[in-house]
C-alpha cells in the first residue's frame, strides 16, 4: 500500500479512537507504526531528491538563526532591524517569497539571521514551500519564533515544526540501543521510568527490533522513545518574540504574558525598535555563545575582537580556533576571569573557559 495512504488511514483511526485502558495498547501501536511510516516516507523523499537544494543559503558567521512565524507579523521588518539588510516589507501576506540571509553583529559575534517566508498550516507536508523552509530551519542553532499582539496563534506553527521532526527547547533523550543475536528486547535504566518496559518493547517491535539491549538514562515519555527510534529528530533552542507591543494596551500584554508564560516571551516593536537590544542579548545567550579575549605576551588585549566560542568550550578549543598546531605545542595557559579561582591561574587544555575570560597561551617554540 502507498505509504502516504497508510499514514492517512492511521491518522484517521487515531482521531476516532477514544483513549481508555482497553485501547491504550492499540493506540501505542498505532503511534509507533505512524512514526515508523513517516520515517520511511522521509527517507523515500530523500531518495527521490524532492528536498530543497541548500545551495545559495550558505552558513556564515558564528551561528545561524531562523526567523519563523505566520505571514504578516513583521518578520522582514525585524530582520532588517537586526541585520541592517533590505528585505522587502509590506502590509500583506507572503511579502517574503524566498529565504533572505543577513548578519547580526553583536558583542563581537556575527550571527546569521534567515528571514523565512510565512509558515502556514500543512507546511510540514509541503504546502507553501513548507518543507523547504523547515529543512533549512533544521540546520539552525536557534529558531526565533515571531508572532504579534493580534496574530498570536502559535499552535499551527509549533505543530508544523514538530511534525517535521524539530524539537524546540528539549534535550535529546539519553538512550542507547545495541542489536543482539538473541535474548529478545532487554531494557535497563538508571532512573525510574514512568513508561512501562512492556510498552517500550511493543514500540521497538514495531520498528523491527527483535533482539536488542536498550539503556535509558532519562525519565522518558513515549514520544521521546519514538523520536529516538525514528532517528531523524533535531533538538534546537527557541526564543519567542511578540511584535507590535507599541500598539497593544496593558490588558492585552498582561493576557499574552500569562498565555505564553512557559515560553518567557520577549515583547518587541520592530517598527519602533522597542526591546531589540534585549532580544539580541537573548539570542546571544540562548545560542550559548561566549567571548574569550587573548592576552599577547607583549601588547594590549584587543577587547574589540574576541574569539567567539560555545558555552562549554575548553582551552583546547581556544588553541584550535587560532591554529591547529597550538594544541600540539601547548605547555599551559594563564587565565583571568570567572572560570578560575585567582587571576593568572595556570590551567591545562581540558579547562573550560567562561564568557569574557582573558587567556594567555604559553606554547613550546
Amino acid at each position: 500500500m502507498d505509504i502516504e495512504k497508510r499514514i492517512k488511514e492511521i491518522e484517521d483511526e487515531l482521531k476516532i479512537t477514544k483513549y481508555n485502558k482497553s485501547t491504550e495498547k492499540h493506540i501505542l501501536k498505532l503511534k509507533a507504526r505512524l512514526t515508523y511510516l513517516r520515517k520511511q516516507l522521509d527517507e523515500q523523499k530523500k531518495r527521490e531528491k524532492k528536498r530543497i537544494s541548500k545551495e545559495g543559503v550558505k552558513k556564515q558567521g558564528n551561528a545561524r538563526v531562523s526567523l519563523i512565524g505566520p505571514p504578516s507579523v513583521g518578520k522582514s521588518m525585524l530582520f532588517n532591524r537586526l541585520t541592517n539588510a533590505k528585505s522587502e516589507v509590506g502590509d500583506y501576506a507572503f511579502t517574503t517569497l524566498e529565504v533572505q540571509p543577513g548578519i547580526l553583529k553583536y558583542k563581537g559575534a556575527e550571527i546569521q539571521i534567515l528571514d523565512m517566508p510565512g509558515l502556514i498550516e500543512g507546511a510540514a507536508k509541503g504546502r507553501g514551500n513548507g518543507r523547504e523552509i523547515l529543512s533549512i530551519a533544521r540546520d539552525s542553532n536557534l529558531i526565533l519564533l515571531l508572532v504579534d499582539v493580534y496574530n498570536y496563534n502559535l499552535d499551527i506553527i509549533l505543530k508544523e515544526i514538530h511534525e517535521f521532526g524539530i524539537r524546540l527547547n528539549k534535550k535529546r533523550p539519553k538512550i542507547s540501543l545495541k542489536r543482539t543475536e538473541r535474548g529478545g528486547i532487554k531494557i535497563a535504566s538508571t532512573v525510574e521510568l514512568k513508561v512501562s518496559e512492556d510498552s517500550l518493547r511493543e514500540i521497538a517491535w514495531e520498528f523491527g527490533y527483535r533482539n536488542a539491549e536498550i539503556l535509558i538514562k532519562d525519565d522518558i515519555s513515549v514520544e521521546d522513545f519514538l523520536d529516538f527510534l525514528a532517528g531523524n529528530r533535531v533538538y534546537i533552542p527557541a526564543v519567542l518574540a511578540i511584535n507590535k507591543v507599541d500598539v497593544a494596551d496593558e490588558d492585552s500584554v498582561a493576557y499574552l504574558k500569562k498565555e505564553f508564560s512557559g515560553w518567557n516571551p520577549i515583547f518587541i516593536s520592530a517598527s519602533e525598535g522597542t526591546n531589540l537590544d534585549a532580544l539580541k542579548e537573548m539570542i546571544f545567550e540562548k545560542i550559548g555563545l561566549i567571548r574569550v579575549y587573548l592576552k599577547p605576551q607583549s601588547g594590549k588585549i584587543d577587547y574589540d575582537a574576541p574569539l567567539i566560542l560555545r558555552r562549554g568550550a575548553t582551552v583546547e578549543d581556544v588553541c584550535n580556533s587560532i591554529h591547529r598546531d597550538f594544541s600540539k605545542k601547548f605547555r599551559y595557559a594563564m587565565i583571568w576571569g570567572k572560570s578560575v579561582k585567582f587571576p593568572g591561574q595556570h590551567v591545562g587544555l581540558e579547562h573550560q573557559v567562561e564568557d569574557e575570560d582573558v587567556v594567555r597561551l604559553v606554547i613550546r617554540k
